[in-house]
């Protein structure tokens, strides 16, 4: 490799790890996370490594000391001395190990979704802004994949259990074995994301939230009024269609935006 190229790749990666940091900012800013959840990104030069922050609050991150690169085949540290990382790392991996054009990753315990997880209702877009969320969500029910030496604490802790929830999004009908769907709840526990990149990601993790949220408030407004007799008119396959290719071109609008919120806001430090 070439002093250019490498000089080249190295400010690529700089803002690979930038925007990880950033859309970890983001991410608690929008209460999308708290204290849990972490943002993934899959390495731009090196596709079999994934690269996350150490065990730390997503909001406090704030320098590439705090990421560490992981092994997608097992999860671990390509540095055996890095820092100690997330317990659900394979969540991650095994993501990125199923879908080759995944790209990033989001883990969220997000209480406007978490509901979703356990009432046997159906999360659904039901408005533009979440129309890649289609016509249902999937569900993985920690229960149906555990084996007898794993602790019944529903977390993802290694790559069987991270297989099992891999394969809930299923593969589309394309050829390069894409997932069918790009969110998938987790019974009691939260959701998982799937994105080609870490702005797309945020996006469809915050935009999750947000129709949960309306489906929430639509859903209580039906159970309000006895004289509601037409169905919650959620988006149709159509609809679902042309709302995901258009929200497509436009991500970079929201991302702009919270980016600003996140850098006027005093709370996040971003040295990368």
């Amino acid at each position: 490799m070439s002093t250019t190229q490498s000089s080249s790749e190295s400010v690529i990666l700089q803002q690979y790890y930038r925007d990880l940091i950033s859309g970890s900012h983001i991410l608690h800013y929008h209460n999308v996370v708290d204290a849990f959840g972490h943002l993934s990104v899959r390495h731009p030069f090196k596709p079999e490594i994934f690269i996350m922050s150490r065990n730390a609050a997503p909001g406090v991150i704030s320098s590439p000391n705090d990421l560490v690169e992981y092994n997608i085949e097992d999860a671990r540290a390509v540095d055996p001395n890095a820092a100690a990382g997330f317990a659900e790392r394979c969540i991650h991996s095994e993501c990125y190990k199923r879908y080759p054009d995944v790209h990033s990753v989001i883990h969220s315990h997000s209480e406007a979704v978490v509901p979703y997880t356990i009432s046997g209702v159906s999360l659904r877009a039901c408005y533009h802004m979440a129309g890649f969320l289609g016509t249902s969500v999937p569900v993985w029910d920690f229960a149906d994949a555990q084996q007898p030496d794993d602790i019944s604490d529903l977390l993802v802790r290694n790559t069987h259990l991270g297989s099992s929830l891999a394969a809930t999004f299923g593969t589309s009908d394309s050829k390069d074995g894409s997932p069918q769907h790009v969110v998938a709840l987790m019974r009691g526990h939260g959701l998982t994301v799937l994105a080609a990149g870490i702005q797309d990601c945020v996006m469809r993790a915050i935009y999750t939230q947000k129709n949960a949220a309306i489906q929430t408030t639509a859903l209580s407004m039906r159970a309000a009024d006895s004289s509601a007799t037409a169905p919650i008119k959620y988006l149709s396959q159509k609809e679902v269609a042309d709302t995901t290719s258009w929200i497509k071109t436009s991500a970079h609008r929201p991302w702009g935006l919270w980016l600003r919120e996140v850098e006027a806001c005093g709370l996040y430090a971003n040295s990368a």
